[in-house]
């Protein structure tokens, strides 16, 4: 059952809720692996081509059509497994996961069941006040991607209110492993700090094993939210929901946020909380129904025909162990010393996801204080303008080098440098391209200068005399004078030495 109308629920004080329920989480994350093709056949997984033209008869399940599952997709699955200190079980099984859905050409998923690849591991996560959390992993195993449904005609993009949709099949087949937490309990009012930290440290973990460029927002990284409330005197778990697809980390936590509100207040008034998935609104961070939530039994799995099982013999996964690079919060820690920064420093650096964009823009070739002033003040200005993480933004850490190096040599001022990090987000090219075309590089011909600081003081003949008379800080007046002639392409403290010399 799909439920097309959006409800505006009553919702509990947090606190109150807590009070009353102790929240119960499970999160399921889906990773797109960065292979070149997809899972069971030879398509190609580049993000945003054309509708449907990535697509052949195997991932359209087009009758006499058979898969071939990828090398590369089993060898990640594997090293992810390996990084969340799982067992990788030496023969695991594809299944068929069925249902009907219009994005899955097939009518059923190839998927993992009961025999997954990788399975009863942990992730240990730090939050916000330094202290660790463990996340019990329950699996690991490896599946195919759905393709997407374009719901056309509404205002949110969503099937509510749309006059009709459209399929594109080019994401039915990529690879994917979906990573399941055991249930996480115990949290208590931390419980949405929790989910934020451990997809954090999830997705920090994958970026670093290279597997996935676990893009949130083009859905590389998807997270689905489970949550229910248990009265504090039950022994039971209470009814989940599942709240689908949800893609930043600030909305993770959002969701489980809003579902323990919503549920409590649901609880208390008597109600009942129905077993379904939930969509999440990034608007105002609430949910709303979906379709009511098939059991393992609704799916009617069986072992996929078609595929052989999966062997990872033991010596092949020890090859796989040694390929596993330094742990991002191993590195961090090292980076830190490097640094010189508190604690609190590096864990608001960590919370903002600014850590591996500063280590990579200093491995490009930044100072690291130049590198971490540019990502956690002004690209951290305009991820929030814009709406998206940090790592969303369309700049790369070698090109904030670029721009650093620029304004360390001397041909751009920091407000020309933020004018060409403005143009490469907007997507008009790279930093040395842009600042050819607008014209931007720093004027160095002291003629120049010195005619546009003449012209600045012969305006300007009563601040001329203050500077004469000894008031040196009324050169700034003539200085500004002089940057707005140039354009803001002159240097500052060039332009203070000719308007003081021009004064004596």
């Amino acid at each position: 059952m799909v439920t097309m109308s959006v409800a505006t629920d009553d919702l509990m004080d947090f606190d109150e809720a807590l009070q009353r329920f102790d929240p119960v989480m499970g999160m399921e994350v889906h990773v797109e692996l960065g292979t070149a093709s997809k899972m069971f056949c030879g398509c190609p997984t580049t993000f945003g081509g054309d509708p449907n033209t990535q697509v052949c008869p195997a991932c359209l399940g087009l009758p006499g059509s058979l898969p071939v599952a990828n090398s590369k997709a089993i060898e990640s699955a594997v090293r992810i497994g390996l990084a969340l200190n799982c067992s990788i079980r030496e023969s695991s099984v594809f299944a068929r996961k069925n249902y009907f859905y219009p994005d899955q050409p097939k009518n059923y998923q190839i998927s993992q069941y009961d025999e997954p690849i990788a399975y009863e591991g942990y992730l240990d996560v730090v939050l916000d006040d330094g202290t660790t959390w463990r996340v019990e992993v329950e699996r690991a195993h490896m599946e195919e991607d759905t393709g997407k449904s374009l719901h056309v005609g509404g205002s949110t993009g969503r099937i509510h209110g749309a006059s009709h949709s459209l399929l594109d099949y080019n994401r039915a087949g990529v690879p994917l492993v979906e990573i399941v937490s055991k249930p996480i309990t115990g949290a208590g009012e931390r419980a949405p700090e929790v989910a934020r930290a451990y997809v954090t440290a999830l997705r920090d973990l994958l970026r670093a094993l290279d597997v996935s460029d676990v893009r949130m927002d083009q859905g590389s990284m998807r997270c689905d939210v489970n949550l229910s409330l248990m009265a504090k005197d039950a022994t039971e778990f209470g009814t989940r929901t599942e709240t689908k697809n949800v893609n930043s980390l600030k909305s993770v936590e959002a969701a489980v946020t809003y579902e323990i509100r919503r549920q409590g207040a649901l609880l208390a008034a008597g109600g009942e909380i129905i077993q379904e998935t939930r969509h999440f609104h990034e608007a105002d961070g609430s949910t709303s129904a979906g379709r009511r939530k098939e059991t393992a039994e609704d799916y009617r799995y069986f072992p996929e025909p078609d595929m052989p099982p999966v062997i990872s013999e033991p010596a092949w996964v020890d090859e796989l162990r040694g390929t596993l690079p330094e742990l991002p919060w191993v590195r961090r820690a090292r980076i830190q010393a490097d640094w010189g920064v508190s604690d609190e420093v590096m864990r608001d650096l960590v919370n903002v996801g600014a850590v591996e964009l500063i280590m990579a823009t200093a491995e490009a070739g930044a100072s690291p204080d130049a590198a971490r002033s540019w990502w956690v003040s002004f690209l951290a200005q305009q991820a929030n303008t814009r709406d998206t993480e940090l790592d969303g933004l369309a700049i790369t850490p070698a090109q904030v080098a670029e721009v650093i190096g620029l304004v360390d040599e001397g041909k751009l001022t920091n407000k020309l440098a933020q004018q060409v990090v403005v143009a490469v987000l907007d997507g008009e090219g790279e930093p040395a391209q842009i600042v050819a075309e607008r014209g931007l590089e720093v004027v160095r011909d002291d003629s120049a200068l010195q005619k546009a600081v003449d012209d600045a003081l012969a305006a300007n003949p009563d601040i001329a005399d203050k500077i004469r008379s000894g008031k040196v800080q009324a050169a700034g007046k003539i200085v500004g004078d002089v940057m707005k002639a140039t354009r803001g392409q002159a240097d500052p403290a060039r332009v203070k030495e000719l308007v003081l010399a021009a004064c004596q």
